[in-house]
């Protein structure tokens, strides 16, 4: 079809020539990137695959639009080279010719139905990153009608088709080239720790990193395919108006899996772990509560001597040896010797820290019951220091003095003891020294001689 429609003033030579060099211009811009469309890696990759999803969808009108695009291109191409042919009859066009280059430059062309698919203006409906956007007069598979449009307006048309199904290449082609070989590479190292995870015991349904090994495993297998066969369901398009292509990929399920496989790494070196210094642990393990079990044996030995010793005192009674500690370690020692490093991982943490608490509680009951007797020992002290102290003095004849000294002692080293009284006498024993002491300075500085009252101890 020919131009058609009213054309407007007739352009003058110089009006013509710049129309004629912009379109021709254009037309170069719209022939390059028609050609790099065609060589694109993304767009080889898109016709060989088995698509699916928001991907297949898209590709199918993004077809479409490329369709659209070479029918009109080439129409294009015809009508600009009917002007070129026109200018070029002669130096100095007639009105006649310039009418013409007006007609073709400026005015209505009408494309037939099958040229520009019935699309209308894609400037209107063009697709975005978002999703699909048909044109007016839709792309239905009947005839469709004659479409009326500039060449610039069919520029235009051009662009917006170019722009949807770059869009669509670009995007699949940053997914394929980000997400596969990185999952492939996530892949390989599950697999290593896999192999690891077994040669430890460590297997679905009898550990629980095995069990997230597993659906791991599933998940990546599952992601790669759908990244193969759905990379735009992965595209997080740019916000706002952008190029075609803007956006990034979405990582968040491949991210998320890395982390998990993180996680299961750790737990496996820390039962690898497990099966390089099991034996030490173990004898950690055993010397902890054998030494707990001494302290319990020390402490129950010590009560007994305490009842016979001191009199009127409470003494805790005295548990016996953690026998479930020792079942467990027993436990642990067959773990390790049928390899079971899965099963010995969890219960030697468990076991070291209970042996830890089961020592100090020992020690602790050790010292509750010794209390009195060291109660004893040093009201002994004290009457012993304050004796030596009268005696350098020499003063440990006195009467009272030796009286108060007999008293107290004889109810320290007597059996049982009691306490309360022979902290009283131990008292008496001290005060009465304090005062003899007191008595002795004032004479030995010439004072009046005096006895000052002391706070008992």
């Amino acid at each position: 079809m020919g131009p058609a429609g009213p054309t407007g003033p007739v352009m003058s030579r110089e009006e013509a020539d710049r129309a004629l060099e912009r379109l021709t211009a254009e037309h170069e811009a719209v022939e390059s990137s028609l050609l790099a469309l065609q060589d694109h890696a993304g767009r080889r990759l898109l016709e060989g695959a088995q698509l699916t999803g928001t991907t297949a969808g898209r590709w199918a009108r993004a077809e479409e639009a490329v369709t659209r695009l070479w029918n009109v291109f080439e129409y294009y191409s015809g009508a600009l080279a009917k002007a070129q042919e026109v200018r070029e009859r002669r130096r100095w066009p007639s009105r006649e010719d310039l009418a013409e280059l007006t007609q073709l430059l400026r005015g209505f062309h009408t494309l037939p139905g099958s040229a520009a698919g019935g699309a209308g203006n894609p400037a209107d409906g063009v697709e975005s990153s978002a999703g699909a956007v048909e044109g007016p007069g839709g792309g239905g598979g009947g005839p469709q009608p004659e479409e009326e449009a500039t060449l610039s307006t069919l520029v235009e048309w051009m662009n917006g088709w170019y722009a949807q199904a770059l869009d669509v290449v670009a995007a699949a082609d940053s997914v394929w080239s980000a997400l596969p070989a990185r999952i492939d590479m996530l892949a390989a190292e599950l697999r290593r720790v896999r192999s690891l995870a077994h040669s430890v015991g460590v297997r679905p349904g009898e550990h629980p990193s095995g069990d997230d090994l597993e659906r791991t495993t599933e998940e990546l297998t599952s992601l790669r395919a759908e990244v193969v066969s759905d990379p735009l369901a992965f595209w997080t398009p740019a916000g706002g108006s952008s190029a075609p292509g803007g956006g990034r990929p979405d990582t968040s399920r491949y991210d998320r899996a890395a982390r998990e496989l993180e996680d299961i790494r750790r737990e496996i070196d820390a039962v690898l772990n497990v099966r390089q210094d099991s034996e030490q642990r173990l004898m950690r393990l055993r010397d902890v509560l054998s030494r707990a079990d001494r302290t319990l044996a020390e402490a129950r030995a010590a009560r007994g001597e305490v009842l016979a010793k001191i009199a009127a005192s409470e003494v805790p009674a005295v548990s016996g040896p953690a026998t479930a500690l020792q079942e467990q370690l027993s436990a642990a020692a067959e773990y390790r010797r049928r390899s079971q490093w899965h099963r010995l991982s969890p219960l030697l943490e468990s076991l070291e820290q209970r042996a830890e608490d089961e020592l100090d509680r020992a020690r602790a009951q050790l010292a509750a019951v010794t209390a009195p007797l060291a109660v004893r020992a040093e009201l002994r002290g004290r009457l012993d220091a304050y004796k030596a102290k009268v005696a350098q003095q020499g003063m440990g004849e006195e009467r009272m003095l030796t009286e108060r000294y007999d008293a107290a002692r004889r109810m320290l080293w007597s059996a049982p003891c009691d306490l309360r009284a022979a902290e009283d006498a131990v008292r008496r024993y001290q005060h009465a020294a304090q005062q003899v002491l007191t008595a002795s300075r004032q004479d030995g500085e010439g004072g009046p001689a005096r006895v000052e009252g002391v706070t008992d101890a």
